[in-house]
């Protein structure tokens, strides 16, 4: 990369299921495309911030960045707020990474039902509405 700079990336997707295979599938998955969406390495991370909605309990998905190689970045997990209507089972990410483009060229990734939280995205095709194998 050039003179690098400090963006955010932000990212959700739900959950099958409250298991810690499907939580930390999932997250794994949305990782997965935070970083090939952006062209970004592990080492570009400089650290992440993980929420999941009060219905996920199973496991940290922090578990699942480490096992992409996201072994010397500072991880949190936090539980978010119940909200009447909300989305159920929601990992949400908040990836604080070296950038060397403009702002405005890092991608937000929402994978399969969670692109229905960010529809501006989605209408501009920076959504998948799919999710990614492993």
């Amino acid at each position: 990369m050039a003179t690098a700079t400090i963006g955010a990336v932000r990212g959700a997707v739900q959950v099958t299921a409250d298991t810690p295979t499907d939580l930390l599938g999932s997250t794994r998955d949305l990782m997965r495309a935070v970083l090939e969406r952006n062209g970004l390495t592990p080492e570009n991370v400089i650290s992440v911030l993980f929420t999941t909605t009060p219905d996920l309990h199973s496991a940290f998905p922090a578990e699942a960045a480490r096992t992409l190689g996201l072994v010397d970045v500072p991880l949190i997990c936090a539980a978010e707020i119940s909200v009447p209507g909300a989305m159920e089972r929601v990992v949400r990410l908040l990836a604080h990474v070296e950038w060397s483009e403009p702002r405005s060229r890092l991608q937000h990734v929402y994978l399969g039902r969670a692109s229905a939280l960010r529809p501006d995205l989605a209408q501009r095709g920076e959504t998948r509405s799919t999710t990614w194998s492993s």
